[in-house]
């Protein structure tokens, strides 16, 4: 992978990245939902900005990208059921939440049948048994 490459998808996560969640935090403690969803289209923009890396790099998600990607959005699901159990939500931080994971995961499914193909994007997930799996002695 080239440098100028990380470089880039890095300072755009870094700047994109950590403002839309900066707004979704403001959004969250103002009871903003304005806030909140001006966060999520900043993390859209981001996601958008690194496809349009790969694309120019001619190059898809490198697979320690893609496990980051799954791995803070299990984190943030997470997080946000933990808050909702130890301490007061109110009806503005469901929505704002929602949006978040609604638009996401609409985000993630389009970008995969858009490239792959609805069944080769099932089979990025899916991993096929080789031959000599399960038969051993």
């Amino acid at each position: 992978m080239r440098d100028d490459r990380k470089l880039l998808v890095f300072c755009i996560w870094s700047v994109l990245g950590f403002l839309g969640m900066g707004f979704i935090l403001e959004g969250l403690s103002r009871d903003s939902y304005l806030v909140g969803l001006l966060g999520v289209c900043t993390i859209v923009a981001a996601f958008i900005g690194h496809i349009i890396v790969n694309y120019l790099n001619k190059q898809g998600f490198e697979p320690g990208e893609t496990a980051l990607g799954l791995g803070l959005f299990g984190l943030i699901c997470l997080l946000f059921v933990v808050g909702w159990i130890v301490s007061e939500t109110s009806q503005t931080d469901y929505y704002i939440a929602i949006t978040l994971f609604a638009v996401l995961s609409i985000g993630m499914i389009a970008y995969l049948s858009s490239r792959y193909g609805m069944r080769q994007a099932f089979s990025r997930f899916h991993i096929k048994p080789t031959s000599d799996e399960g038969n051993e002695k």
